[in-house]
């Protein structure tokens, strides 16, 4: 009787420790079960978590190379920067004009008085013809000839005591200044856009009169606006874009180090 109790007693530990055993091991593939089944709750997270490492990875790994890129750039516009002051550009003595470059600008502006007048002269980035003008009459004035020659844009604004003042538009060469267009600007008038495209700005410069035109050109040459000076103007504008293109660069690097 003793032996059978024993035997009873031994048996019911076995089955205990399998019932645990069985549980534990129902456990662990439960928790393995987590990443293989893919009808599991908690797999969207799981997957969401791996994706975003591995995006994160590869943004991080696009922007270094980016940084890269934009950084051989900085040295190359570095060196062509030291190349350009030591062919450093002097004004002649003659130059009349004070300059105003702010830097972060595509413009420069040029000022100066002359007998009660005050001469302001905007000078925009180098370029060709074709860039300023999208239409060219091949017999107009030659231009067909320099459609593809390098030139920078001027806007000449001659203002008397008044406030009356005289707009021309202008295209420079290396050889002359071409004249685009002029227009009469009242002091009292409506500065609202709408004014502006109602505005007669007078005919096409190449329709008055030759004798007119070329008593215009040798108006602005009294002012200052001369081969001489836009020679200049010229290589100074090819500095600063070098300039510009630098410090746009450095802006754009900062952007993506953020």
């Amino acid at each position: 009787m003793v032996f059978a109790l024993c035997i009873r007693r031994s048996a019911s530990r076995l089955a205990s420790l399998a019932r645990t055993q069985a549980i534990s091991s129902a456990v662990v593939v439960n928790r393995s079960s987590l990443v293989r089944n893919t009808s599991s709750p908690l797999r969207p997270f799981v997957s969401r978590s791996l994706l975003y490492s591995t995006s994160t990875s590869e943004r991080l790994k696009s922007d270094q190379t980016l940084i890269q890129v934009i950084d051989s750039e900085i040295k190359d516009a570095f060196e062509e920067a030291d190349v350009q002051r030591e062919e450093e550009t002097t004004g002649s003595g003659d130059f009349p004009f004070k300059i105003e470059d702010k830097p972060g600008h595509r413009t420069v502006t040029l000022t100066r008085e002359y007998n009660g007048e005050q001469i302001r002269v905007e000078v925009s980035m180098p370029g060709s013809m074709d860039e300023h003008e999208d239409d060219v009459d091949d017999n107009e004035d030659g231009r067909n000839e320099k459609a593809n020659e390098t030139s920078i844009p001027l806007v000449v604004t001659v203002t008397k005591k008044s406030g009356l003042s005289l707009e021309f538009s202008c295209t420079a060469f290396p050889d002359e200044i071409l004249i685009d267009g002029l227009s009469v600007n009242h002091p009292e008038k409506s500065s609202s856009s709408e004014e502006e495209q109602l505005a007669y700005d007078g005919p096409d410069f190449q329709e008055l009169d030759e004798n007119m035109r070329k008593s215009f050109h040798k108006f602005l040459e009294a002012r200052g606006i001369k081969p001489s000076v836009t020679d200049f103007m010229y290589e100074y504008m090819m500095k600063k874009d070098s300039r510009e293109y630098l410090l746009w660069l450095k802006n754009l690097k900062n952007f993506i180090q953020e």
